[in-house]
């Protein structure tokens, strides 16, 4: 870090928090329906790595509201994720607003960051046990 503060996080580690009301419920939702099992626990909280990225689903009497993604994987075949999570039970959204639509629950996104040196990403979402809307993207290059 700089003297000034600058870059005082972009070397950190960014961690996502989702708030679940049963975390035995959405315990078994995330082994049954997307192959993980956590790699720590603590009382009221359950801590996931996928790659090098942590996540934790923690006991909440709150809820998320569901109106936007709280968190992604980013894979290499969508195709195949999507098909296999259908498979074990997971149901996709389907989205058409102006703009976006899917399609057999994927959508076809115009445009992506230009540091990823992609043309577009395909993305999917589903709603875990708690109402967490979660993503699936993989990039068009």
């Amino acid at each position: 870090m700089n003297a000034d503060g600058s870059n005082l996080l972009g070397r950190a580690r960014v961690a996502t928090r989702l708030p679940a009301q049963d975390l035995d419920r959405a315990r078994r939702f995330y082994a049954e329906r997307l192959g993980l099992e956590p790699v720590d626990e603590r009382p009221g909280g359950l801590l996931y790595r996928c790659g090098d990225v942590e996540f934790v689903l923690f006991r909440s009497t709150g809820s998320s509201p569901g109106t936007f993604t709280q968190m992604a994987w980013q894979v290499d075949d969508i195709d195949a994720v999507v098909s296999e999570l259908e498979r074990r039970g997971v149901a996709f959204e389907e989205i058409d607003v102006p703009g976006f639509r899917t399609r057999g629950g994927i959508a076809e996104i115009e445009g992506n960051y230009p540091s990823k040196g992609a043309r577009g990403e395909r993305g999917a979402w589903f709603r875990d046990s708690e109402g967490n809307l979660l993503g699936i993207g993989q990039l068009v290059v």
